[in-house]
């Protein structure tokens, strides 16, 4: 097997493994709904000025809707498990690593939300203290890092993408074979992502603004008695 199918579909098998294992338990399952909405709507919060900043408002909500909605994307991710190997034969070698370092953001995430919900599960209240309790009980402050590290990966890999012009050209003439290929969705997320980071005209104040405040959100979630005074962090109800 291609060195590139097996790494993407090993963190689509984590994806599998984390909603198969939260599928067998309701209250875990609603639990996590309840985490990816709470943090959706926290990055809401923490990015407002961005989302209404012209020049940032469409790469912040590309972010919001992709990166931190709380949707279900099971269908999706199945039926990109199975044309993973046309995806690596079809598109160039930039985008399949952009793509890897997606899936591995995305296995990571559902890895961190599930282990969240499980210690929301017994019906903690998903409040601000609730949730920073959750976070605490959940730890691993170097998967959170790692969380964030690969989140501005992808912000990155979007940004050089578009200094290319001729990807963007050669994205465009894939869209009859990406949609033969059952690669309808990726194309319309590698397109968007392209042509809102070109629109916003260098990604490097963005991504380092998105970076410091999620890093300095991390660290104040993990200091000891943040839960007893949420409203303090500033980013949190």
């Amino acid at each position: 097997m291609n060195a590139d199918v097996h790494a993407i579909l090993q963190q689509l098998e984590i994806v599998e493994r984390e909603r198969v294992g939260r599928a067998a338990d309701a209250a875990w399952s609603a639990a996590v709904r309840s985490v990816k909405a709470f943090q959706r709507d926290r990055f809401a919060r923490t990015y407002a000025d961005l989302l209404a900043a012209p020049r940032y408002a469409a790469a912040a909500r590309f972010f919001l809707d992709e990166l931190y909605g709380p949707q279900d994307f099971s269908e999706r991710d199945a039926q990109f498990a199975r044309v993973v190997p046309a995806l690596v034969r079809l598109f160039p070698p930039e985008i399949v690593a952009t793509v890897h370092t997606l899936a591995r953001l995305h296995a990571l995430s559902e890895e961190l939300d599930s282990a969240m919900g499980w210690a929301l599960r017994d019906g903690v209240a998903l409040d601000g203290a609730g949730y920073v309790r959750a976070w605490q009980a959940t730890g691993r402050p170097e998967a959170r890092e790692e969380q964030i590290r690969l989140t501005l990966a992808v912000g990155v890999a979007l940004d050089r993408l578009t200094r290319k012009p001729l990807l963007r050209h050669a994205l465009h003439l894939m869209r009859g074979p990406a949609r033969a290929a059952g690669l309808a969705a990726l194309q319309q997320f590698l397109e968007s992502g392209f042509d809102t980071f070109r629109a916003m005209g260098g990604a490097e104040d963005f991504l380092g603004r998105v970076g410091d405040r999620e890093r300095a959100l991390a660290a104040a979630l993990f200091a000891p008695g943040a839960d007893a005074n949420p409203e303090s962090l500033g980013q949190l109800p």
